[in-house]
């Protein structure tokens, strides 16, 4: 660097300071494992303390939101593809588990596992379809997807029971207040297993390039990525989860409506959640189900029949996206950040990068000369 004189102008340069890498202390980790532990210990501990059923089955209803907005995330989180239209694989696990057991008399879990399987075998040429185009067109295409099942579902009354909807029966012979507290269960291993899968591809280099397809899909594909593949894998794995959130609630539920079923609302909700809590944090969509899922059932109370729940909901959207649109999550971690982690770019005079250097080499000598008196000694 050259020397500065008092003669000749300062130079400046522009250098950017980044911020230290990021470690993660073993004292947060322990903090989170024991919020995991509270979290979990709250969630099986709830049917023993709902004060009645009514409160034990919007239990069972807010699971079922989280597990639907988890399968939704698969695809949303990871390549930042937006689909209104994941309510149609509700719909066809659903329907798919209740035909089955109507017509095939199959058991009721057996039928859910195939219904699940079918809905996946559909998923592959309506994702490879679909996934041709991005943006907008992506969420036209999901959309109307989801109209045509709603369409083809009330029309095919021999079949499905069109309007008049679908009975499923009920797999346990129990009443009512136990059936609750049984498929409360069995939504809390759904969403615990599906959490499981998306924490192991979150870290995964399959998860990372997902993530790279969310930042910037053009960059990712020069790069190598085989972005149409992974995508579509990301699609089906979706619509996987989604169709057995759809079938573990018919088999709860009992009654399918088309018109609920592949209601536009539903794959609303999906996004809502996930958006809400953040959807690149593991437990953003929980969160985002337990706040809207209570909101939904506190305003249906109130309000009774009326539309009033969906103007709130939309409010709650546009709150969500103006002033958190990273979710809560992210935007509770970036209150216990400190400024001084964030990159900053500023100006640095030549005379304060030699200054600098100088304190850089005095610093090193004293411990550069105790290195050279024990090699001596020895």
């Amino acid at each position: 660097m050259p020397s500065v004189s008092s003669r000749e102008p300062i130079a400046t340069e522009t250098v950017v300071v980044a911020p230290p890498a990021p470690v993660r202390r073993k004292s947060s980790r322990w903090v989170g494992l024991v919020l995991l532990v509270v979290g979990a210990a709250l969630v099986l501990s709830f049917p023993l303390v709902a004060p009645n059923p009514y409160i034990l089955s919007a239990g069972v209803v807010i699971l079922n939101y989280a597990v639907l907005s988890t399968g939704w995330n698969f695809m949303g989180g990871f390549t930042g593809y937006i689909s209104l239209g994941h309510a149609a694989y509700f719909g066809l696990g659903a329907y798919g588990t209740g035909l089955l057991i109507k017509y095939l008399a199959l058991p009721g879990f057996v039928a859910w596992i195939v219904a699940a399987i079918l809905v996946v075998i559909i998923a592959i040429p309506i994702g490879i379809a679909a996934l041709r185009v991005r943006g907008a067109s992506f969420v036209i295409v999901s959309i109307a997807f989801v109209l045509i099942m709603l369409l083809v579902f009330q029309s095919w009354r021999e079949v499905t029971g069109g309007s008049e909807g679908l009975n499923v029966p009920r797999p346990f012979d129990v009443l009512r207040p136990e059936h609750h507290r049984i498929f409360f269960y069995l939504f809390t291993a759904l969403l615990a297993f599906a959490l499981v899968v998306w924490w192991v591809i979150d870290r995964s280099k399959f998860g990372t390039a997902l993530k790279s397809i969310r930042e910037d899909e053009d960059k990712a594909q020069s790069l190598g990525v085989p972005t149409t593949r992974y995508k579509l894998i990301a699609y089906v794995l979706s619509a996987l989860f989604v169709a057995l959130g759809g079938g573990l609630y018919a088999l709860w539920f009992g009654d399918l409506d088309p018109i609920f079923q592949f209601s536009i609302l539903i794959g609303s909700y999906m996004v809502l959640m996930a958006l809400l809590g953040g959807v690149r944090n593991l437990f953003g969509p929980l969160l985002g189900a337990v706040v809207v899922g209570i909101a939904l059932e506190y305003f249906k109370l109130e309000f009774g029949d009326t539309q009033f729940h969906l103007i709130a909901t939309g409010i709650l959207l546009g709150v969500v996206v103006l002033f958190m649109p990273d979710g809560v999550i992210p935007a509770v971690k970036g209150l216990f950040t400190r400024k001084s982690d964030q990159a900053s770019i500023r100006e640095v005079t030549a005379g304060e990068l030699l200054e600098q250097n100088k304190a850089k080499t005095a610093a090193a000598a004293p411990r550069t000369a105790a290195a050279s008196t024990e090699e001596t000694s020895s």
